[in-house]
């Protein structure tokens, strides 16, 4: 059976072992190195990044994670997940994983009180609209030319 680990340190965790759950796949919290070991794919949740960047540093992640990601497994990663894969961040603050040729900016969409909603098309899903919540949400500034842009925010 296929397990996909999701990054259990801080965040959104739950509501990806949840989802996964729901569609028949087994989701393994992930807290330390050796939680990693059979994994099929790796999950990065939504939270806080600077929080997840010194978690990941505090538990000894980072290599066996980018070790995970050479021998193949997909790596996904929604808002801070996807900040932490990012090759560049806009506001200096250092690469964690380097993986996803893109640069974002952090807390893109202003403050807690500018956070909203929005049914957003992802084609390779299907026809029916995603929910998405944009709570402090990063920006896309840049994609590299091998990324594949899976949906988009209208401005």
């Amino acid at each position: 059976m296929m397990r996909i680990g999701v990054l259990a340190l801080q965040g959104a965790f739950i509501e990806h072992l949840r989802t996964l759950e729901t569609i028949g796949v087994t989701g393994v919290p992930v807290r330390l190195p050796a939680d990693l070991e059979g994994l099929s794919g790796l999950i990065l949740p939504g939270g806080e990044s600077t929080t997840m960047r010194n978690l990941i540093a505090r538990w000894g992640l980072r290599e066996p994670i980018l070790h995970l990601a050479r021998e193949g497994a997909p790596i996904f990663g929604t808002c801070a997940g996807m900040i932490l894969l990012a090759a560049e961040i806009s506001d200096g603050d250092p690469s964690v994983f380097g993986l996803l040729d893109v640069s974002v900016k952090r807390n893109a969409f202003g403050r807690q009180l500018d956070s909203f909603e929005a049914e957003l098309a992802v084609p390779v899903l299907g026809d029916r609209p995603v929910h998405a919540i944009f709570i402090r949400a990063p920006i896309i500034e840049r994609v590299g030319p091998d990324v594949d842009v899976l949906a988009r925010l209208d401005d």
